[in-house]
């Protein structure tokens, strides 16, 4: 039996595996949390990471990949109720029973720097360069406020007489069109009056 309060995955005879707080392991060797008995999967093919309220998945640089919902993995992405995680021919469904309970409108937001990709609900956004150096230095400094001085150096790093106040909020309406469901009421890219700007860091 599952503890109703944790999400777990379902294997293809049907068998349930709770995921605890931390590292869940998957692959070949027996020493993983869950082990595949299919010769497409290497000894530590994925992790699983359960942070507080949220789980996320990543592929271990695996022969054969991981795949989720179809498409390949690339870098680590959050887990979502029914989503179907394929390893070879093996497929689990992730399960949340938190889910109903936390349903909002609440934007989601994925951003995998190395390999350049953002995602907004599990959709791909494509971003311009500027846009992406601009969401790239907000991510990393999420929930801190940055000064369009520190924009202005960090995105515009070839310019050294100094960016106008206008190109910087120009690139900020631009970005908010990519990643906020209503981009007239932002609740990712937060304008804080005076000081600069800050992306909200959303609870795990």
């Amino acid at each position: 039996m599952t503890n109703e309060l944790s999400p777990y995955l379902v294997d293809p005879a049907g068998k349930e595996h709770v995921l605890e707080p931390g590292l869940t392991r998957l692959g070949r060797d027996v020493e993983n949390e869950i082990v595949l008995v299919t010769k497409r999967a290497s000894r530590e093919h994925a992790l699983l990471l359960r942070e507080g309220r949220r789980t996320s998945i990543e592929d271990k640089n695996s022969t054969n990949g991981t795949y989720l919902n179809g498409e390949r993995l690339q870098g680590k992405i959050s887990l979502r109720d029914g989503d179907k995680i394929g390893i070879g021919e093996v497929t689990f469904v992730f399960h949340d029973p938190e889910t109903t309970t936390r349903e909002t409108p609440f934007p989601e937001l994925d951003l995998n720097l190395a390999a350049g990709e953002v995602r907004l609900n599990r959709q791909l956004v494509t971003l311009s360069p500027k846009e992406f150096a601009l969401l790239g230095y907000l991510y990393e400094n999420r929930g801190k406020v940055c000064s369009k001085d520190e924009i202005g150096r960090a995105v515009w790093a070839e310019y050294q007489t100094g960016i106008y106040d206008y190109q910087i909020e120009n690139l900020v309406r631009r970005l908010r069109t990519k990643i906020e469901l209503d981009p007239n009421a932002p609740q990712l890219l937060i304008t804080m009056r005076g000081l600069g700007y800050k992306l909200v860091r959303v609870a795990e």
